[in-house]
């Protein structure tokens, strides 16, 4: 019965939602969420509703217990401002970010799109976020038992050569306050960002990060994010410096250049111009990656799946490519909540 309450009731939100340009129902949504929550035990009856409290769905990986694989990917809670309300909607682990040391704008509005034929979104925010200082001040706020990974990136204005200094900022100031951490050099929305990804600079930005790391007391898992985009011999130097480092994981993949088979129409797509695309038209993409790496690895690299992930059966199909944790955003966005539950309950009933 719920079920079907719920798809009544996400049929009408969602259409509402949609009629509005993304970025502003984003926000809206999120004000919303946190007007509704102030109810007394309100967010207490949504949890019972989407959580699903099984201990064969937990997870321990690069030594963090998850209490289920399901988590929310960076760029939808930049600013770490619902870190007290998402694992209402059975998350275990939210990615705050893209971070950068100060605080940015962005790319010119509007920067955020959809394609509603595609289950996809088309973006080029540009990293933008409040910056360290206010992100930091809502972390040492939080009130859950939620994971918080910290995506970190460079500020827009910060030249190439310079980047690694502003990943080492981030580094440190956070370190305190998130459970592990992923370095976002495969942006196709920040100017020369994608360059991280050569082989001499990723390897000078990742010795730099963990010579930091181990120093400190208790060194927090360190994860790379990397793009769909990337040739395989490329991923290989990837790999390579994993090994060589002792890097914790990968997240794949981040969103996609290409425009490929899509369903909208040329004439829209060119007038939205530039931007990563995600959701259901990278799914093969994202797929493909996890394989290759899991594959190449002998599976002994940790991976965090994100792109394209619209249902259970979506999700279960990057669990069997190597995936150990997998990450929503498109698909959340398009199928709401129920997804989360939907997601775990299809884990419990294949694996168990």
């Amino acid at each position: 019965m719920f079920d079907l309450i719920y798809k009544v009731v996400w049929f009408f939100t969602r259409s509402f939602l949609f009629l509005f340009p993304p970025e502003f129902s984003h926000n809206f949504t999120f004000f919303i969420i946190k007007f509704l929550f102030k109810i007394p035990f309100l967010k207490k009856i949504e949890k019972s509703r989407y959580f699903i409290n099984n201990k064969k769905l937990e997870r321990n990986v690069f030594g963090i217990n998850f209490s289920n694989p399901v988590g929310l990917a960076a760029g939808f809670d930049k600013n770490a401002k619902m870190i007290n309300d998402f694992d209402a909607f059975g998350f275990s682990f939210i990615e705050i970010g893209t971070v950068t040391p100060k605080s940015q704008y962005g790319n010119k509005k509007p920067r955020l799109f959809r394609l509603k034929k595609d289950n996809g979104l088309i973006n080029r925010m540009g990293f933008n976020n409040d910056g360290l200082i206010k992100v930091i001040s809502r972390l040492k706020k939080k009130k859950t038992k939620l994971i918080i990974g910290g995506n970190i990136g460079k500020n827009k204005t910060t030249p190439l050569e310079d980047s690694v200094d502003d990943y080492k900022k981030c580094f440190n100031d956070l370190f305190d306050y998130v459970d592990y951490f992923v370095l976002n050099v495969s942006s196709p929305n920040t100017p020369s960002l994608r360059e991280l990804q050569r082989k001499d600079k990723l390897e000078t930005l990742i010795s730099s990060i963990q010579l930091i790391n181990e120093k400190k007391y208790n060194p927090k898992p360190v994860l790379i994010k990397i793009s769909p985009d990337l040739d395989f011999k490329y991923v290989d130097e990837v790999i390579d410096l994993i090994f060589k480092y002792k890097i914790s994981g990968v997240v794949a993949t981040n969103s996609t250049n290409t425009r490929d088979g899509l369903k909208t129409s040329y004439d829209k797509i060119e007038k939205i111009g530039q931007g990563g695309l995600t959701g259901s038209p990278i799914k093969e993409m994202s797929t493909n990656m996890i394989r290759y790496i899991n594959k190449k690895a002998s599976g002994s690299i940790p991976i965090i799946a994100v792109g394209g992930i619209m249902s259970p059966d979506d999700a279960i199909e990057k669990i069997e490519a190597g995936a150990s944790l997998i990450q929503l955003y498109t698909g959340f966005v398009y199928k709401g909540p129920l997804l989360i539950r939907n997601i775990n309950k299809a884990i419990l009933e294949k694996y168990n």
